[in-house]
């Protein structure tokens, strides 16, 4: 991506070229002096383009909902399918708010968040069922083993990948980095167990009754809800790495094959640990501790994408933007905290706009990374509409 030449401001205008004119040799414009003021103007937002979906994708994710109900209300009856939705909403509320302490650093836009959910609650489940029964009718049986350990790793797996690989290409301005990858693959997982879950726990209503219900819920329910989400996430992180390298379509499918396989692998384990071998011996000396590895791996990231806030406005802060002690604040889960703190004294309450200062700071950042690493053709847009933002947030911030 080529910019112009070293950032100015116009002040007839009112408009000065991009802060990331230069990426490597940082000139950010002069900041404007606004006079205090209780309530925000309104205000301009960055581009949607490149981090929205279109509602056609949505209306396609809609029939085959439909088409599902009906599977599944004449497989498995209306009130055990009713009675297994009600259930699976715990896992998958369990999911969520796991990685709404993911992505709660820089949220990532509803639309795609929506969109994840829909697609492994819907697009992967009809997928999945699709290759079943294609499966079963061209072989005449269903083997248990081959269906369980290698059937449903390999098909599921890609299933939801492709998920991520569809929000890559048309949400590729939100996809920043391995923590991204790691949400969409997160909530496209919870949502596939979702719909899954509606499955086994009607079946297990049906042929057992509350006692078997029960036991399924607490496998699936409880000891292992995030079991598809961390399956998927491998795949979104591989996926992830290659984004934050500004890595090409044909380049980041080939990142995200290879955390594919790992996906496979893994869940091909955990399936076949519940069938071949003491699930729960192997769960408490295996499994739990991948789960712990997992989340230590999601907190180094975490740690780097503060980082990478920090060192981003801090050069907005020798511009002049912000000060030092903001940087800190934005940029850092200890201040944070207590801007919030601080906010919630203010005449009014004004956590509110505390959390907008915050929010837009980060993307603020996150564009200038996307810039230095020239995959953002509308960073310079973004950036005058983040930087207007922040500054009229400060401004009611401060205002008495």
């Amino acid at each position: 991506m080529t910019f112009g030449g070293p950032a100015q401001y116009d002040n007839t205008r009112q408009v000065y070229a991009s802060a990331l004119a230069q990426p490597t040799v940082y000139s950010p414009p002069a900041p404007t002096v606004t006079a205090p003021g209780p309530a925000l103007p309104a205000l301009p937002v960055p581009a949607r383009r490149g981090r929205t979906v279109s509602i056609w994708l949505f209306g396609i994710l809609g029939f085959v909902l439909v088409a599902l109900i009906g599977y599944f209300v004449w497989a498995l009856g209306a009130v055990a399918s009713g009675i297994g939705l009600v259930i699976a909403l715990v896992p998958l509320a369990i999911v969520f708010v796991g990685v709404y302490i993911i992505d709660r650093w820089e949220p990532e836009p509803k639309s795609l968040i929506a969109f994840a959910i829909a697609w492994g609650a819907i697009a992967a489940i009809g997928i999945t069922l699709l290759v079943d029964l294609a499966i079963t009718l061209a072989i005449g049986l269903r083997a248990e083993v081959l269906s369980t350990v290698i059937q449903a790793p390999i098909v599921e797996e890609i299933a939801k990948g492709l998920g991520i690989f569809i929000i890559f290409l048309i949400g590729r301005r939100a996809f920043d980095g391995p923590v991204d990858g790691i949400v969409y693959g997160a909530l496209i997982g919870g949502g596939f167990a979702f719909t899954e879950n509606i499955q086994y726990f009607a079946i297990s209503l049906i042929e057992g009754g509350g006692s078997q219900l029960t036991a399924t819920f607490v496998m699936r329910g409880l000891l292992s809800p995030f079991a598809h989400a961390m399956f998927t996430s491998l795949t979104g992180f591989a996926m992830g790495l290659a984004a934050r390298r500004h890595a090409s379509r044909s380049a980041a499918l080939g990142s995200g094959c290879i955390g594919l396989i790992g996906a496979m692998l893994l869940h091909g384990f955990w399936n076949g640990s519940a069938m071949f071998a003491d699930f729960f011996a192997l769960y408490v000396t295996l499994q739990v501790p991948l789960f712990i590895g997992f989340i230590l791996v999601i907190v180094a990231l975490r740690r780097e994408e503060a980082r990478l806030t920090r060192e981003r406005l801090g050069e907005y802060a020798a511009a002049g933007w912000f000060t030092p002690e903001e940087v800190t604040m934005l940029a850092t889960p200890a201040g944070r905290k207590v801007a919030m703190q601080w906010a919630a004294t203010l005449s009014g309450d004004r956590r509110a706009l505390m959390k907008q200062f915050i929010r837009d700071a980060a993307a603020l950042a996150a564009v200038r990374q996307r810039a230095i690493t020239g995959r953002d053709p509308l960073a310079a847009e973004d950036e005058r509409a983040l930087l207007t933002r922040t500054s009229a947030t400060r401004t009611a911030l401060l205002a008495y």
